[in-house]
């Protein structure tokens, strides 16, 4: 419960993390096709998948508010348990909420970012998409806790004897509570609908920026759409293969050793750190601000600056340090232990994902030519001709080439291929 009010202190420190991430997605130097707009059909599947959930929402609100014992649930989710801030899991589960409600460290931002035009507002998107993440968390706390009020008075228990958290909250608790309503089987087709479109859009976006990503480092190759589409099936059904053993007996096992040990928790604060101190020191909070005002046209609050440079990067180094020291390895339910070789496939999925970085590092500084210090100096040197507030210029195919010939960023292609690309639209 100590994790409720942490989400929303997390989250107004992430909106400008948010933004530091997502202007660099608008940015021309990274990017060579913003003239692409998102104009399929799965558009349009997306808004009604994105706006649905929230009349389900809603719907489930008002009949909790209506339950008897709601009160003593609302009660339970406005004052939360101070204690449990030592707890270094709550810290963890609260930071991967964070990061993957907003799509933060997952590239998830820079690839959705890609389709928007150079002068698209990012700092009022950041601001208003942050505060509508976070009203949406703080009205559902009132939904889930007004019908785990209302479980706990029909069964005769303390409301924490029926407040879970991650998956037993959504297909156990939950689920036991609308049983115990009138008219059961309507309400839980209202609650069951709601988490399936959730899921959809969670796959969109996801599925969208793995797609972008490799389509992108090889767009010789995948210029074709139908081999883009390729690419789309093949990851879904490999993701529904995966997915099919967590819907077994031992399922629930599975899925918690993908949710605690893959990308989440440490692994995303680690991200979280490595993203921060690279844009506020190497490549510069100060040219990443005149960047941002050229886009959008005028300078964004300047507490965000320092957020940059000093607070994001200490709050996300203090709590991966935290997380770290008081680890503990993860236990089903607080009392199954896995075996071993269960926590070695769960430190397979995190190196997996993290080892990437400083491997990619050395294989880049080793094909760099020059001294040591030269190849350091060049890799993390912007590119000279970067548009700024002082002198905006037009971008260039030649931006990043260093970069660029490492397949860090898109690669380089000429006139005409850009402008055959530039209509290309998403696939989701």
């Amino acid at each position: 419960m100590g994790a409720k009010w942490l989400f929303y202190t997390l989250g107004c420190i992430t909106s400008s993390y948010w933004l530091g991430r997502s202007s660099i997605c608008f940015h021309p130097s990274s990017l060579s096709f913003h003239g692409r707009v998102v104009t399929t059909t799965g558009t349009q599947v997306v808004y009604f998948t994105a706006t649905f959930p929230y009349v389900m929402l809603v719907v489930l609100l008002v009949r909790g508010l209506t339950l008897p014992g709601a009160k003593e649930g609302i009660v339970f989710y406005l004052y939360p348990d101070a204690s449990r801030l030592t707890d270094p899991e709550v810290w963890m589960d609260a930071g991967s909420q964070i990061f993957y409600s907003y799509g933060v460290c997952t590239g998830v931002l820079t690839s959705l970012g890609s389709y928007n035009k150079y002068s698209n507002n990012c700092y009022r998107d950041c601001v208003y998409l942050c505060l509508l993440n976070s009203l949406t968390s703080f009205v559902a706390g009132f939904a889930i806790f007004s019908v785990l009020g209302f479980m706990a008075k029909e069964q005769g228990v303390d409301i924490s004897m029926v407040a879970e958290s991650g998956p037993g909250l959504a297909f156990i608790a939950y689920p036991r509570a609308v049983a115990l309503m009138p008219l059961p089987q309507l309400w839980a087709i209202f609650f069951f609908v709601m988490i399936i479109f959730l899921g959809l859009d969670s796959e969109f976006v996801y599925q969208e920026a793995l797609v972008t990503t490799i389509s992108d480092m090889y767009p010789s190759f995948f210029q074709n759409n139908r081999r883009r589409k390729l690419l789309l099936l093949a990851i879904s059904v490999g993701s529904f293969f995966i997915g099919l053993l967590m819907v077994t007996q031992g399922g629930l096992y599975i899925f918690q050793l993908f949710d605690y040990y893959a990308c989440s928790g440490m692994t995303l604060l680690l991200f979280a750190v490595i993203q921060s101190v690279c844009i506020g020191w190497i490549y510069g909070a100060d040219r990443h601000y005149d960047n941002i005002k050229d886009m959008i046209g005028y300078r964004p609050w300047p507490f965000m600056k320092y957020c940059w440079q000093y607070i994001t990067p200490a709050i996300c180094t203090c709590t991966f340090v935290f997380s770290l020291v008081k680890y503990t390895p993860l236990k089903f339910n607080n009392t199954y232990e896995y075996p071993w070789w269960g926590y070695a496939i769960g430190g397979f999925f995190t190196l997996s994902s993290t080892l990437m970085v400083p491997l990619w590092m050395l294989y880049a500084l080793s094909v760099t030519p020059g001294t040591l210090r030269q190849r350091v100096k060049i890799l993390c040197t912007p590119s000279k001709d970067l548009p700024s507030a002082m002198s905006k210029k037009s971008s260039n195919q030649e931006a990043f080439q260093t970069f660029t010939d490492l397949y860090t960023l898109r690669m380089t292609e000429n006139s005409e291929d850009t402008d055959g690309r530039a209509q290309r639209s998403s696939i989701i």
